[in-house]
């Protein structure tokens, strides 16, 4: 079993469910007592969310970069990061690094792709809305990416930034972004991205018509595959 590296802390509550899915899936897998191979290192979010809204890239890629390095030294066989915004940073992690990093827009593409839809709506911060990295890796795959319009776009960053990576779960945000979701679904869409790893706290499948992406757990369960690669399952 390969050792996956986890680059966590943003939030420390989505990279507790991370943890859990990792686990879950190689048990799932192989059986018994068996459990992930699996090494994190967590940032200070604190830090990071001060420079992501003081657009200061720069320092956020050094800090991502960082912790990339941290986890090949440290025995990591593959790297995961928690979040969905900070793959802004990936370009340069992958070129810090001689290890496999497994990038979560092409996982939630690879998803996607398996349930045949060419329109999908992405929800997530404004950084994962606003900017390419999601849209450039699902028009490869000719899927179409709509996002929310902007007053809806600041009401999910929101939701996001100001209740769920604090731990907060409130009902009346759980109805806006079902109400948001709907909008999209009207205008076409025909799947939702859940593309902040937070998300999945508060919205799940059955409060939707449409087909959900959990990022969170297509991200983990691919990290699984990876790692188990090559594995010998015994019977």
């Amino acid at each position: 079993m390969k050792i996956i590296g986890l680059i966590g802390g943003m939030s420390w509550e989505s990279t507790a469910i991370y943890y859990e899915l990792l686990n879950k899936r190689v048990n799932q897998v192989l059986g018994g007592f068996h459990s992930a191979k699996c090494i994190l290192t967590s940032v200070d979010f604190a830090e990071i969310e001060k420079l992501q809204h003081k657009n200061d890239w720069e320092s956020l890629t050094d800090l991502m970069v960082e912790a990339s390095v941290q986890l090949e030294n440290a025995g990591a066989d593959l790297i995961i990061l928690c979040t969905n915004t900070m793959h802004l940073c990936s370009e340069e992690m992958i070129n810090s690094t001689s290890i496999p990093f497994l990038h979560i827009a092409k996982a939630t593409s690879e998803a996607i792709v398996l349930k045949n839809l060419k329109k999908v709506a992405l929800l997530g911060t404004k950084f994962t809305m606003e900017k390419d990295f999601y849209k450039n890796t699902l028009n490869d795959h000719r899927i179409e990416v709509m996002i929310p319009n902007a007053m809806d776009r600041e009401i999910v960053h929101n939701i996001i930034y100001k209740e769920l990576v604090l731990g907060i779960i409130r009902k009346e945000s759980k109805n806006e972004l079902i109400r948001i979701i709907k909008n999209l679904e009207l205008d076409g869409a025909e799947g939702v991205i859940l593309g902040c790893t937070e998300l999945p706290l508060l919205i799940k499948q059955e409060d939707v018509n449409i087909s959900t992406f959990d990022t969170t757990k297509i991200h983990a369960e691919s990290a699984v595959d990876m790692a188990l690669k090559n594995v010998q399952i015994k019977s």
